[in-house]
């Protein structure tokens, strides 16, 4: 039930949040500013190391689907970005994203498989939207094959510090935080 209501509070929270605007003038359709356009916001940062993180915590599959079901969504978001782009829902799914991953984190919830999915993978849709919303008209693959091999790598470091931190935090007192 705490759990529950941490996600709710997030939910919220998100839904008074302000637009993230997703930084636009990352220039050209180039590999070089795919790759380097998620190290240059802190909304990208933060959202994309939390997945990491929060797949680590529930640990098994879910450190595999989870960063993948974020990435496949963010480029279906990507894609659906380019094509319709003007959408105001997504900019405040980019504020609910680092919310709702942050209050995952926060709370060690033990989210099931399937809604954890879910949960990223909308995470996922929404930075995919803005960035394809934002891209140039016409522009080709570079941009989103860097964007998702920076996206990868910035996962892989978030479940690094994640299992660092299952080393470094004894499981008693993790479990007597639930």
């Amino acid at each position: 039930m705490k759990h529950a209501r941490t996600l709710v509070l997030a939910a919220l929270a998100a839904l008074l949040a302000g637009p993230a605007l997703a930084h636009p003038g990352h220039g050209a359709d180039t590999l070089t500013a795919g790759l380097t356009h998620p190290l240059t916001g802190l909304d990208h940062l933060l959202a994309m190391l939390a997945v990491g993180v929060v797949a680590a915590q529930r640990g098994g599959r879910a450190m595999w689907l989870w960063p993948a079901s974020f990435v496949a969504a963010m480029l279906a978001g990507y894609g659906l970005g380019a094509a319709l782009p003007g959408s105001p829902l997504f900019e405040p799914g980019v504020v609910a994203s680092i919310i709702v991953l942050g209050a995952l984190i926060a709370g060690q919830a033990r989210v099931s498989l399937a809604l954890g999915a879910a949960l990223i993978g909308a995470c996922g849709l929404c930075h995919g939207y803005v960035h394809g919303a934002e891209s140039p008209t016409g522009a080709g693959l570079g941009f989103p094959i860097g964007f998702v091999l920076t996206t990868a790598t910035l996962h892989a470091a978030g479940l690094t510090l994640g299992l660092a931190a299952r080393r470094l935090v004894p499981a008693r007192v993790r479990s007597s935080r639930r």
